[in-house]
Protein backbone atom coordinates (compact mmCIF):
# COMPACT_ATOMS: atom_id res chain seq x y z
CA UNK A 1 0.00 0.00 0.00
CA UNK A 2 1.11 3.59 -0.54
CA UNK A 3 0.33 7.01 1.19
CA UNK A 4 -0.01 9.90 -0.60
CA UNK A 5 3.01 12.10 0.51
CA UNK A 6 0.42 14.80 0.93
CA UNK A 7 -1.52 12.84 3.15
CA UNK A 8 1.49 11.99 5.25
CA UNK A 9 2.52 15.96 5.60
CA UNK A 10 -1.01 16.89 6.80
CA UNK A 11 -0.03 14.22 9.88
CA UNK A 12 3.32 14.98 10.09
CA UNK A 13 2.17 18.95 10.89
CA UNK A 14 3.03 19.09 14.23
CA UNK A 15 6.81 17.90 13.68
CA UNK A 16 9.96 19.87 13.72
CA UNK A 17 12.66 18.18 11.86
CA UNK A 18 16.84 19.04 12.64
CA UNK A 19 19.32 17.24 10.21
CA UNK A 20 22.54 17.70 8.85
CA UNK A 21 26.08 16.39 9.69
CA UNK A 22 27.99 15.37 12.45
CA UNK A 23 29.18 17.61 15.08
CA UNK A 24 27.03 20.68 14.40
CA UNK A 25 25.22 20.46 17.54
CA UNK A 26 21.97 18.44 16.06
CA UNK A 27 20.90 16.51 19.25
CA UNK A 28 21.93 19.39 22.16
CA UNK A 29 19.53 21.60 20.35
CA UNK A 30 16.81 19.44 19.95
CA UNK A 31 17.03 18.69 23.21
CA UNK A 32 17.15 22.22 24.77
CA UNK A 33 14.17 22.88 21.92
CA UNK A 34 12.50 20.39 23.95
CA UNK A 35 13.05 21.29 27.35
CA UNK A 36 12.12 24.87 26.55
CA UNK A 37 9.08 25.02 24.71
CA UNK A 38 7.41 21.37 26.19
CA UNK A 39 8.02 19.77 23.21
CA UNK A 40 8.05 15.74 22.76
CA UNK A 41 12.04 15.24 22.19
CA UNK A 42 12.85 12.30 19.93
CA UNK A 43 16.79 11.36 19.65
CA UNK A 44 18.43 10.35 16.89
CA UNK A 45 17.56 6.74 15.91
CA UNK A 46 13.94 7.47 17.45
CA UNK A 47 15.72 6.69 21.29
CA UNK A 48 11.32 7.73 22.69
CA UNK A 49 10.48 4.58 21.02
CA UNK A 50 9.47 2.04 23.37
CA UNK A 51 12.17 -0.78 22.81
CA UNK A 52 13.93 1.23 19.95
CA UNK A 53 12.92 0.38 16.58
CA UNK A 54 16.45 -0.02 15.49
CA UNK A 55 16.67 -2.60 17.67
CA UNK A 56 16.31 -6.47 17.51
CA UNK A 57 13.59 -6.53 19.98
CA UNK A 58 11.89 -3.80 18.50
CA UNK A 59 8.55 -5.61 17.68
CA UNK A 60 10.06 -8.25 15.93
CA UNK A 61 9.66 -5.85 12.69
CA UNK A 62 13.50 -5.00 11.96
CA UNK A 63 14.94 -8.75 10.57
CA UNK A 64 17.98 -9.27 8.11
CA UNK A 65 16.19 -10.89 5.34
CA UNK A 66 13.26 -7.70 5.45
CA UNK A 67 15.67 -4.79 6.35
CA UNK A 68 19.87 -6.29 5.93
CA UNK A 69 21.28 -3.00 7.17
CA UNK A 70 18.87 -2.25 10.08
CA UNK A 71 19.36 -5.97 10.67
CA UNK A 72 22.94 -5.72 10.38
CA UNK A 73 23.68 -6.27 14.85
CA UNK A 74 22.02 -9.84 13.95
CA UNK A 75 24.39 -11.07 11.60
CA UNK A 76 27.37 -9.85 12.83
CA UNK A 77 30.22 -11.67 14.04
CA UNK A 78 31.37 -9.22 16.82
CA UNK A 79 32.10 -5.52 17.34
CA UNK A 80 35.77 -5.65 15.78
CA UNK A 81 34.09 -6.86 12.83
CA UNK A 82 31.77 -3.77 13.04
CA UNK A 83 34.70 -1.32 13.16
CA UNK A 84 37.01 -3.03 10.81
CA UNK A 85 34.44 -2.36 7.86
CA UNK A 86 36.06 -0.59 4.63
CA UNK A 87 34.60 2.96 4.70
CA UNK A 88 32.86 2.17 1.37
CA UNK A 89 30.77 -0.50 3.65
CA UNK A 90 30.50 1.11 6.11
CA UNK A 91 28.76 3.73 4.43
CA UNK A 92 26.55 2.21 2.29
CA UNK A 93 25.26 0.59 5.34
CA UNK A 94 24.64 4.47 6.55
CA UNK A 95 22.55 5.53 3.45
CA UNK A 96 20.60 1.81 3.77
CA UNK A 97 19.73 2.11 7.21
CA UNK A 98 18.56 5.79 6.43
CA UNK A 99 16.63 4.61 4.09
CA UNK A 100 15.13 1.38 5.49
CA UNK A 101 14.70 3.50 8.59
CA UNK A 102 12.29 6.14 6.73
CA UNK A 103 8.70 3.75 7.35
CA UNK A 104 9.04 3.39 10.66
CA UNK A 105 10.17 7.04 11.27
CA UNK A 106 7.32 8.56 9.40
CA UNK A 107 4.48 5.75 10.81
CA UNK A 108 5.61 6.68 14.99
CA UNK A 109 6.19 10.43 14.28
CA UNK A 110 2.28 10.60 12.40
CA UNK A 111 1.03 8.59 15.80
CA UNK A 112 2.98 10.70 18.31
CA UNK A 113 2.26 13.90 16.96
CA UNK A 114 -1.09 14.66 17.01
CA UNK A 115 -1.91 15.89 19.93
CA UNK A 116 1.81 18.07 20.74
CA UNK A 117 4.58 19.14 18.47
CA UNK A 118 7.57 16.98 18.27
CA UNK A 119 10.98 17.86 17.89
CA UNK A 120 13.20 15.32 16.08
CA UNK A 121 17.18 14.70 15.10
CA UNK A 122 15.82 12.83 12.28
CA UNK A 123 18.39 11.23 9.37
CA UNK A 124 15.22 11.63 6.81
CA UNK A 125 16.98 12.50 3.72
CA UNK A 126 16.37 15.78 1.79
CA UNK A 127 14.57 14.69 -1.01
CA UNK A 128 12.55 13.17 1.22
CA UNK A 129 12.33 15.83 3.60
CA UNK A 130 11.19 18.20 0.86
CA UNK A 131 7.99 15.77 0.54
CA UNK A 132 6.64 15.22 3.76
CA UNK A 133 7.14 18.79 5.54
CA UNK A 134 7.15 22.34 4.90
CA UNK A 135 9.53 24.67 4.74
CA UNK A 136 9.42 26.18 8.34
CA UNK A 137 9.66 22.16 10.02
CA UNK A 138 12.92 21.52 8.81
CA UNK A 139 16.14 23.04 9.90
CA UNK A 140 19.81 21.72 8.53
CA UNK A 141 22.76 22.27 11.28
CA UNK A 142 26.10 21.64 9.83
CA UNK A 143 29.26 21.80 10.74
CA UNK A 144 32.63 21.82 8.26
CA UNK A 145 33.55 17.91 7.58
CA UNK A 146 37.37 18.15 9.13
CA UNK A 147 35.46 19.62 12.69
CA UNK A 148 32.97 16.28 12.28
CA UNK A 149 36.31 14.02 12.00
CA UNK A 150 38.92 15.50 14.25
CA UNK A 151 36.06 15.83 17.21
CA UNK A 152 34.34 12.96 16.19
CA UNK A 153 36.12 10.83 19.64
CA UNK A 154 34.69 14.26 21.72
CA UNK A 155 31.92 13.25 22.71
CA UNK A 156 30.56 10.75 25.25
CA UNK A 157 28.08 9.17 24.00
CA UNK A 158 28.59 5.62 22.02
CA UNK A 159 32.34 7.40 20.71
CA UNK A 160 34.48 5.85 23.69
CA UNK A 161 32.85 2.41 22.71
CA UNK A 162 33.72 2.55 19.36
CA UNK A 163 37.40 3.88 20.57
CA UNK A 164 37.33 0.90 22.90
CA UNK A 165 36.59 -1.70 20.20
CA UNK A 166 39.22 -0.41 17.71
CA UNK A 167 42.04 -1.05 20.84
CA UNK A 168 40.85 -4.48 20.73
CA UNK A 169 41.60 -4.94 16.77
CA UNK A 170 45.11 -7.23 16.30
CA UNK A 171 46.08 -4.04 15.14
CA UNK A 172 45.04 -1.09 16.56
CA UNK A 173 47.17 1.32 14.48
CA UNK A 174 45.64 0.23 11.26
CA UNK A 175 42.03 0.17 12.92
CA UNK A 176 42.17 3.80 13.73
CA UNK A 177 43.86 4.80 10.29
CA UNK A 178 41.14 2.86 8.67
CA UNK A 179 37.81 4.40 11.14
CA UNK A 180 39.61 7.80 10.50
CA UNK A 181 39.17 6.93 6.50
CA UNK A 182 35.32 6.05 7.40
CA UNK A 183 34.73 9.14 9.34
CA UNK A 184 36.09 10.93 6.50
CA UNK A 185 33.90 9.15 3.75
CA UNK A 186 30.55 9.71 5.94
CA UNK A 187 31.02 13.12 6.35
CA UNK A 188 32.45 14.59 3.15
CA UNK A 189 32.85 17.64 1.50
CA UNK A 190 30.54 16.10 -1.12
CA UNK A 191 27.63 15.31 1.33
CA UNK A 192 28.60 18.60 3.04
CA UNK A 193 27.63 20.87 -0.01
CA UNK A 194 24.55 18.60 -0.75
CA UNK A 195 23.30 19.86 2.68
CA UNK A 196 24.36 23.41 2.00
CA UNK A 197 23.04 23.55 -1.61
CA UNK A 198 19.66 22.00 -0.61
CA UNK A 199 17.44 25.06 -0.15
CA UNK A 200 16.08 24.57 3.60
CA UNK A 201 17.23 27.34 6.27
CA UNK A 202 20.80 26.15 7.56
CA UNK A 203 23.09 27.01 10.55
CA UNK A 204 27.12 26.55 10.24
CA UNK A 205 29.06 25.59 13.13
CA UNK A 206 32.24 28.01 12.63
CA UNK A 207 33.97 26.29 15.97
CA UNK A 208 34.09 24.56 18.60
CA UNK A 209 35.25 27.40 21.25
CA UNK A 210 32.53 29.31 21.40
CA UNK A 211 29.52 29.04 23.05
CA UNK A 212 26.21 30.24 20.72
CA UNK A 213 23.85 27.31 21.76
CA UNK A 214 21.34 29.94 23.49
CA UNK A 215 21.82 32.06 20.48
CA UNK A 216 21.48 28.78 17.85
CA UNK A 217 18.48 27.82 20.32
CA UNK A 218 16.98 31.06 19.55
CA UNK A 219 17.41 30.98 16.10
CA UNK A 220 16.23 27.85 15.25
CA UNK A 221 12.94 28.89 17.52
CA UNK A 222 12.01 31.83 15.59
CA UNK A 223 12.54 29.37 12.23
CA UNK A 224 10.37 27.18 13.60
CA UNK A 225 7.73 29.70 14.84
CA UNK A 226 7.59 28.78 18.37
CA UNK A 227 9.36 32.35 20.12
CA UNK A 228 6.07 33.19 18.94
CA UNK A 229 3.99 31.08 21.34
CA UNK A 230 6.08 32.17 24.36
Amino acid sequence: MLINNHVIKHYLRNVLFINGTAYAGKSTMVKMLADKYGLIHCGENYECVPGGIVRPEGGGLITPEKYPNLGYFQTMKDWQEFVSRTPEEYDGWIQGNTRELIEFEVTYLMCVSQSQKVIVDTNIPADVLREIADYNQIAIMLAPPSMSVEHFFDRDDDKPFFLDQINKLDDPEWGMKNFRAILEKINSQERYDEWLGSGFFTLIRKDVETDTRVETMEILAKHFGLSDNE
